[in-house]
């Protein structure tokens, strides 16, 4: 039986909330098409308290940025990203042109094309996310992207130094300073002084994905990522405290990140209350994470793993931990996630950070349809096609002029048919 020890908000709040978000990003959007790079800075002006005299960052000003951080912190950065540069090479190699003659004379094949120019969106407002910019600008860079821009508010009224040398240890080509639905929009339409991009990638609070989801058909888009989910599935393995740390770890990224603990151990059930209110009483984020545990976080108490394995597909959440006897189990069952933490050694953190997986994922259940930002995200796979003789395009020729009179296409069918009458004399 499945015992829902504590719930979050109503679908309805939640769809309330999400109308809001609707209607002010519709409202941005339109006024940045219409009136380019003065309504960006309105809205940096208004939401970033940030008018500089140019959105872009030159090369002094973002090696001021480098020389800004300590040697630690710039070995640190290169460390992570040489990780995640590692993985991303690893995944490029999976992917493959291939040339096939699948009839004597025909000829199929495929090309990978890297796309031509993305936007990375680092987010950065409330928490300088260096990270996400070793996930989008570095991997796009491995992926053969010959353009890639990146932009991020500012932090404390200034360029964050820790985003801006990782953008541009990264690689990226163009730097901005610019942040939420002005960013986003910014680089998708262009500006008088911002080329657009083909492409829109990274993570952000809600009003950035639903820019993104309102800009997708214009451009294109790695994922719809709003506010970060996390789920613990975990048994009498491991305690409450370990379970509360990682829920929170997470929940801290805003107030409206959901956090959810799955677990056959009534015990942790039972203390992950009290675990959780102690470990808010020692963490600087707890104003945040608090309030998104209080409307967001849900306790599940399942007999099985069987049913702890359907509540976990019914969440599709972004960030999956599994702490128990058999992680395994649990990798080789699950369909419906971001990504999954194995193991109580490993956790969502660090592959957040350092370890070399991406932590742009799917979330609001989209790891239904698709998995997260990875190389093969910025490459477009395109086919093509080659006839070599005579013989085999009146072969194709017949059959396909056939296949057109039944669906009533005379001009498909003449394609076939005048091929069919020419090269049948030679053939």
């Amino acid at each position: 039986m499945i015992d829902y020890i504590k719930t979050g908000q109503s679908a309805q709040v939640k769809a309330d909330n999400q109308a809001q978000v609707r209607a002010t990003v519709e409202k941005i959007i339109a006024d940045i098409e219409a009136r380019g790079e003065a309504a960006v800075r309105e809205c940096s002006e208004r939401f970033d308290k940030w008018n500089p005299p140019s959105l872009r960052l030159t090369a002094e000003e973002i090696q001021g940025c480098i020389d800004a951080l300590s040697p630690q912190a710039i070995e640190d950065i290169k460390f992570a990203q040489a990780q995640i540069r590692r993985f991303a090479q690893v995944q490029l190699l999976s992917l493959r042109d291939v040339e096939v003659e699948t009839l004597p004379g025909v000829v199929l094949g495929h090309r990978n094309i890297p796309v031509n120019s993305v936007g990375c969106y680092i987010p950065g407002g409330k928490y300088p996310l260096l990270a996400s910019a070793h996930m989008s600008v570095l991997t796009a860079k491995v992926a053969g992207v010959k353009r890639v821009i990146a932009c991020a508010p500012p932090f404390d009224g200034k360029p964050s130094p820790e985003i801006i040398a990782a953008m541009a240890l990264a690689g990226a080509d163009e730097i901005y300073v610019m942040g939420g639905v002005q960013g986003v929009a910014a680089m998708a339409l262009g500006t008088e002084n911002i080329a657009p991009v083909d492409m829109i990638v990274g993570p952000g609070n809600a009003f950035v994905a639903e820019a993104k989801r309102q800009l997708y058909g214009r451009v294109g888009i790695d994922l719809f990522a709003g506010p970060t989910e996390t789920l613990v599935i975990c048994d009498d393995t491991v305690d409450a405290e370990l379970v509360a740390v990682d829920l929170l770890g997470q929940a801290e990224h805003g107030p409206t990140s959901p956090a959810y603990c799955i677990t056959t151990s009534r015990k942790i059930a039972a203390e992950l209350p009290a675990a959780i209110e102690a470990v808010l009483a020692r963490l600087d984020t707890a104003p945040v994470a608090s309030i998104a545990w209080r409307d967001y976080g849900e306790i599940i108490l399942c007999d099985t793993d069987e049913e702890m394995l359907q509540e976990a597909e019914r969440l599709c959440s972004e960030h999956v931990q599994v702490m128990t006897r058999d992680p395994d189990w649990f990798l080789t069952r699950m369909t419906n996630y971001g990504a999954l933490f194995l193991g109580h050694r490993t956790n969502v953190s660090y592959g957040d950070k350092v370890i070399g997986t991406n932590h742009t994922l799917p979330t609001m259940g989209a790891g239904r349809y698709t998995g997260g930002l990875w190389v093969g995200k910025f490459i477009k796979t395109h086919s093509y096609q080659r006839i070599l003789t005579d013989e085999a395009s009146v072969q194709i020729g017949e059959v396909c002029s056939r296949l057109c009179a039944l669906e009533h296409f005379s001009g498909h069918k003449e394609q076939a048919d005048i091929r069919v009458r020419r090269l049948g004399k030679q053939a």
